[in-house]
């Protein structure tokens, strides 16, 4: 039995596409004999045709990967992109830093190997970012003068 001008016209009525039209296969003789477009209402009302849920992504394959990575899984070598200084907070690598910088020179202070003027304009060049580790400064200030070596290594002990 040819239903197709019945799910055309249901199709319409429904407000979606002629896939997603369902029509009771005990009722396909009822369905025939509707022609018009009321005669198709009358049937959806009835619960004869009925509107098909539209097909939608499933999550489930996501959330058990989300599981996984909660647990600290699939976070290998071959998941990560970029440099090995990509995934940490930059902030928090800064913070770290300038920290060891500030300890570094809050101890040549307390030891007075260099007076609070000195420690005071080194401490603002830290915060601009001149320094990238402890050794660094200390040769930087070894060149200006300013620490001695022998000094440098009593300091450190």
């Amino acid at each position: 039995m040819n239903l197709n001008a019945q799910r055309r016209l249901a199709a319409r009525a429904l407000k979606c596409g002629e896939n997603r039209v369902y029509m009771d296969p005990f009722m396909s003789s009822e369905i025939s004999t509707a022609i018009t477009m009321r005669d198709i209402n009358g049937l959806i009302n009835s619960g004869v045709i009925k509107k098909r849920y539209s097909t939608g992504v499933s999550r489930s394959r996501a959330k058990a990967i989300h599981d996984q990575k909660k647990k600290g899984r699939r976070s290998g070598p071959g998941t990560r992109k970029g440099v090995k200084t990509s995934r940490n907070d930059p902030k928090a690598s800064w913070i770290s830093h300038v920290r060891t910088i500030r300890s570094f020179l809050k101890s040549l202070r307390d030891k007075e190997v260099i007076d609070t003027a000195t420690y005071q304009k080194y401490y603002a060049l830290a915060k601009g970012g001149n320094f990238k580790s402890t050794g660094q400064l200390k040769r930087y200030m070894q060149d200006k003068g300013v620490l001695k070596k022998e000094k440098a290594r009593k300091a450190k002990k």
